[in-house]
């Protein structure tokens, strides 16, 4: 992170909806933008959803176009190539600067998203470890030589709390947590503590959940009109602008599926079913990861007005 980017006074507020993709945090944030703008408190909105900062990938991250937007200003939405690498380290200055910014116009910051380490950059007192090039270098040769399980099977007995957070395929991820151990520091999974401090003196978070039951069919019908809608057109669109050269953005759920289906590597049926599995198995993991905020308020968006949530702040 710059040094000195920091949210403005004057009482402006950052809002965090966060939560499991499917609750509902995009709706929320809306309703949540005008109840604040009913009680004369601007708002806008920043993205903290890995997915949904490059360009051109709206079907399968389930993004809000803009026409939707009703006319509330958006931040880090289409901020990336499909070509870009997302770093959080980037993205955690990045949105800071935003929120910076918002409240420097006297307004308040809504940040939504169910990407937790991005969520959590940008919350929390947090301060990403050193990189080396060159110890990346060779790791990264040896995960070109040995495959991401032999690397994923290092770091889990180095570290067996990162290797839980960590998709044993990510080897980009792999590799990073292992970079920062043989320096000496704590991963992205050991460096967040279950009280952090806030990095923003006045944050509000909201954090939207569903029934374990309902959210698995809600999940599993979204991928099935994510297909209808079109995602392997998107894609096939996207290959062309070079996603499958990108270090992030191929490798994104729903996506790779698509692509793979494109490659001939998948039948349709196939890449719809590995995306529904693996779209639960992430909400699995996002739910974990927001229960460690013990400040949040859970709600079920589909039954909570914001309105009220704007009045119990105003109380």
């Amino acid at each position: 992170m710059t040094e000195g980017v920091r949210p403005g006074s004057g009482g402006s507020l950052l809002w965090a909806v966060v939560g499991a993709t499917g609750t509902g945090k995009t709706g929320l944030s809306l309703d949540l933008a005008e109840a604040l703008g009913a009680v004369g408190r601007s708002a806008e909105v920043v993205n903290a959803d890995a997915m949904q900062l490059y360009r051109g990938m709206d079907i399968g991250t389930a993004k809000v176009p803009v026409a939707d937007r009703r006319g509330i200003p958006h931040h880090l939405f289409d901020a990336l190539s499909v070509t870009d690498e997302a770093a959080v380290a980037w993205y955690q200055d990045a949105a800071r600067r935003a929120i910076a910014d918002i409240a420097a116009r006297g307004s308040d910051a809504i940040l939504v998203g169910g990407s937790g380490l991005y969520v959590s950059s940008v919350l929390f007192d947090f301060r990403f470890p050193p990189r080396d090039e060159g110890l990346r270098a060779r790791l990264e040769d040896e995960l070109d030589d040995l495959g991401a399980p032999s690397l994923f099977a290092r770091l889990r007995e180095a570290d067996p709390v990162a290797a839980d957070r960590i998709d044993p395929r990510n080897g980009r991820r792999i590799v990073r947590a292992l970079e920062v151990l043989a320096q000496g520091g704590a991963t992205h999974g050991g460096a967040l503590p279950v009280s952090p401090k806030a990095w923003h003196p006045a944050t509000r978070i909201v954090a939207t959940g569903i029934p374990r039951g309902e959210l698995v069919a809600l999940l599993d019908r979204r991928v099935e009109r994510m297909w209808a809608d079109g995602l392997v057109d998107e894609a096939a669109r996207l290959r062309s602008a070079g996603i499958e050269d990108g270090p992030t953005a191929g490798r994104a759920i729903g996506y790779a599926q698509a692509l793979a289906q494109l490659r001939g590597e998948m039948t349709s049926a196939e890449a719809i079913a590995q995306t529904q599995a693996l779209t639960r198995r992430y909400a699995r993991r996002q739910v974990s990861w927001f229960r460690r905020y013990d400040t949040a308020r859970w709600i079920d968006a589909r039954e909570v007005d914001a309105a009220s949530l704007v009045g119990e702040d105003e109380a």
